[in-house]
């Protein structure tokens, strides 16, 4: 019996997936749930595994992209498993493959158009910056032709040292241009605006400094940035409510829970898990949440469900480096917060120079629905939780607060 493989729908919004790697070969026996493809979705990479047990039929390419339900395989169920190395197919004996004698290539005779560009050809080297010297012409005794032009690339310079100097023409991702094609779109379709602010990181350090060996013994998770960056975020949420909020065509959609997206480096590229009902999550919780998502976006286990939705974005650019950025909107959503690095910076405090640890945060809004008022407000509620920790975060008591 011939069993079609069909494309499964990853989920509701997806029509298309891209065949990123065939797991196995043309002919291969395969076990039934054994993983035969890694399929690319604009949102996922996802392991399309065996329907049944049989010989395999490959109908797709690598990079073909498949509408959801189209069959990309056959599985012939009726073959039976293959013994050992026995089941492998022979090699076929090639004849050796007598050389042809090839014609003695006929010189061609230059004349005034060889090497001269078309009309057509000038102007596209003129724009790529090429030379027509530089150039052999396919034309009719050698004159360079629109083709030639369109298709030639400009000289890299000439090298001055030996070493090598090597190129690779690599396809993007499904993901990865379904990434680029949104962070276009929301460059082109929002109007984004991005305001800054510095806060003073030492009341935390202080905090996990006293607190984090004993809170990682108790609850087996470490107590990070994020946890305190995400509390911070709800409370200044739940201030500003319009930085929560969303553009629907004419309407402003409004949420009364805050579900937080975190930005998680990948094996495929940029992922973004939400962390749902923040506000009703503890320092532990927070903290739990982060490193389940985190391991399994890095894993490539990561569902779609589980980054779909969220309501507002934190981006830590801190953790590469980054000292200071303008973080794009996650769409739909209306603004994302970006961390940055901390660094020991003088500052004055109480009318004296200190060495104080320092992140710039910034807040990238849509201002089509967020005013100066609301976004510059949300970032100094930002700042205010995160410089006084114990007193807005906590309650005034860390060890309740911290669940010790």
């Amino acid at each position: 019996m011939i069993l079609e493989m069909k494309v499964p729908s990853p989920g509701e919004s997806i029509t298309e997936v891209e065949i990123a790697t065939w797991l196995v070969e043309d002919g291969d026996y395969v076990e039934k749930d054994q993983a035969i493809a890694e399929v690319d979705s604009d949102k996922a990479t996802l392991e399309l595994p065996a329907e049944d047990s049989g010989i395999i039929t490959l109908k797709a390419e690598e990079g073909d992209a498949v509408a959801v339900g189209a069959v990309v395989c056959h599985i012939d169920t009726s073959a039976k498993k293959p013994e050992g190395a026995s089941s492998k197919k022979e090699a076929v004996k090639e004849e050796p493959v007598k050389k042809e004698e090839k014609p003695a290539e006929i010189k061609k005779e230059e004349t005034y158009a060889s090497g001269t560009a078309s009309p057509a050809a000038k102007k596209i080297l003129a724009e790529k910056g090429i030379a027509a010297g530089s150039i052999k012409g396919t034309g009719k005794d050698g004159r360079i032709t629109k083709d030639d032009a369109v298709n030639a690339t400009p000289s890299m310079g000439s090298p001055t040292t030996g070493g090598v100097r090597g190129s690779e023409r690599k396809k993007l991702s499904m993901l990865r241009r379904k990434v680029a094609e949104r962070l276009v779109a929301v460059k082109n379709e929002t109007a984004m605006l991005t305001t800054f602010n510095e806060v003073d990181m030492k009341p935390i350090f202080d905090l996990r400094n006293e607190y984090k060996e004993a809170f990682k013994a108790r609850h087996g998770v470490g107590l990070g940035f994020m946890s305190f960056f995400t509390k911070a975020v709800v409370r200044a949420l739940q201030l500003y409510p319009d930085v929560n909020s969303m553009i629907d065509g004419d309407y402003k959609v409004a949420y009364d829970f805050q579900d937080i997206s975190i930005a998680v480096s990948g094996p495929k590229g940029l992922m973004v898990p939400v962390i749902r009902n923040a506000e009703n999550l503890t320092f532990r919780g927070v903290e739990a949440e982060v490193k389940r998502l985190a391991i399994r976006a890095r894993d490539g286990d990561i569902t779609i469900d589980e980054m779909t939705g969220g309501t507002f974005t934190i981006t830590n650019g801190g953790v590469f480096g980054s000292m200071l950025s303008t973080p794009i909107i996650n769409p739909p959503q209306s603004a994302i917060l970006g961390m940055h690095n901390i660094v020991e910076r003088p500052v004055a405090i109480n009318g004296a120079v200190t060495i104080r640890p320092i992140m710039y945060v910034a807040l990238s809004y849509d201002h089509r629905i967020i005013d100066g008022k609301e976004s510059v407000g949300f970032l100094v509620a930002v700042k205010e939780a995160l410089e006084n920790p114990e007193e807005l975060l906590m309650d005034g008591n860390a060890k309740k607060a911290l669940e010790m």
